[in-house]
């Protein structure tokens, strides 16, 4: 008998093969006016987009590059092709950029990690470029691992032509690819996402009046904990920004805002509070399940068990407009005969939520434990019962 496959389950594939944003869909509210050429905001928590405005506009990401400078020099840290504690020489590549800098010389051999601070808190074009040569080799090759990355990651609409930023033909990216980056930076790496948080940084022997983060929502707002600033004439004023508060019965809600093209410093913290400040009360998160909680015991067929445990590896968080919480409800559609051998955390099924009997979010979902092939008897066994059924 062939597999009864239900008509969501194109939709769960498509979300399971798409960026982690797009896990989830639902229909945005009207956001308040926001004074920038595209923007977007996403509710990580609950993986659901929430606003957004020309999203796939092609932009140069000024500064915003270091986001992924910064991703592939965590990713040596946690590979161990360099550690915090290194120290790397400053070339005089490195030593001539121009722009923001943190302000080292070639007579210095610098820790990586002062780099690191050099490049987030200062957003030194220099320690960026140190960095780089000292990850990749040269600047050259670093940018190549710069594009692999962006590919690796789904990043469709970004090409990279250096590590920090400055202008260059081709160089660019988009919102939409900016939130995926951040989201796998946060995700990939929260032993290193500290650093964004820094607001004050100079490296010794350096100019004090260098120190302070750029990113002013840092000392406005003490839920915001990152993540980097950009900015060039071309580029305007750039700001990819993420607070997590604190929520009854949901725990920490983490929002992220991709603000680009605002006309200046103060309109772009503005604009990116405003955005931020009314995703947490114009919609509510609603904790569905536990991280790892059966959502039900489905029947599975030819394998050494019976039955099997599906729901989500991660708590269920979905996200709806405010006031409607208690008008949401869930339907586990599945992928129908489940067939063993099945791995633990392979998707069987989608979780349908729904507000008043509208579908507000698709969330796929996995078998929470594996079931390996039954026995040749009780194989054919099954196979009887599935075609008589």
């Amino acid at each position: 008998m062939k597999p009864v496959f239900s008509t969501l389950r194109t939709l769960a594939l498509t979300a399971a093969m798409a960026p982690l944003w797009v896990n989830a869909q639902i229909a945005q509210l009207q956001p308040p006016e926001i004074a920038a050429r595209t923007y977007m905001l996403v509710d990580v928590t609950a993986n659901q987009v929430l606003a957004s405005k020309d999203v796939d506009a092609p932009v140069e990401p000024a500064s915003l590059t270091k986001l992924m400078t910064g991703y592939l020099v965590f990713d040596a840290l946690r590979s161990k092709k360099i550690t915090l504690e290194q120290r790397l020489p400053v070339s005089e590549q490195a030593w001539k950029m121009p722009g923001s800098r943190m302000f080292i010389d070639p007579k210095m051999q610098v820790p990586v990690e002062d780099l690191i601070k050099g490049m987030i808190v200062q957003s030194g074009n220099d320690a960026t470029m140190a960095l780089a040569e000292g990850v990749g080799g040269t600047k050259e090759n670093f940018v190549r691992l710069m594009n692999e990355q962006a590919k690796a990651l789904g990043m469709t609409g970004t090409v990279y032509k250096n590590p920090e930023g400055l202008t260059e033909p081709g160089h660019l990216t988009t919102a939409r690819d900016l939130s995926i980056l951040a989201i796998r930076l946060m995700r990939d790496f929260p032993q290193y996402t500290h650093y964004y948080a820094i607001k004050e940084y100079r490296y010794q022997g350096t100019p004090a009046a260098n120190g302070r983060n750029r990113n002013t929502l840092l000392f406005r707002d003490p839920t915001v904990d990152g993540l980097k600033t950009g900015h060039t004439n071309a580029a305007g004023y750039c700001l990819v920004s993420t607070a997590n508060r604190e929520i009854p019965n949901v725990g920490g809600r983490r929002m992220l805002s991709i603000l680009l093209g605002a006309a200046s410093d103060n309109a772009r913290a503005n604009e990116s509070q405003k955005l931020l400040n009314w995703g947490y009360t114009a919609y509510d998160a609603v904790k569905l399940f536990d991280a790892g909680q059966a959502m039900e015991e489905a029947q599975i067929w030819k394998g050494t068990k019976g039955t099997i445990k599906v729901g989500r590896e991660g708590a269920t968080v979905v996200t709806v407009p405010s006031g409607s919480s208690g008008k949401v409800t869930t339907q586990v559609v599945r992928t129908d005969p489940l067939l063993a051998p099945i791995a633990k955390g392979q998707q069987v099924g989608t979780l349908k939520v729904l507000v008043a009997d509208q579908v507000a979010a698709e969330l796929p979902i996995v078998a929470l434990e594996g079931v390996d092939e039954g026995g040749f008897f009780g194989r054919t066994w099954d196979a009887i019962r599935l075609w008589i059924r």
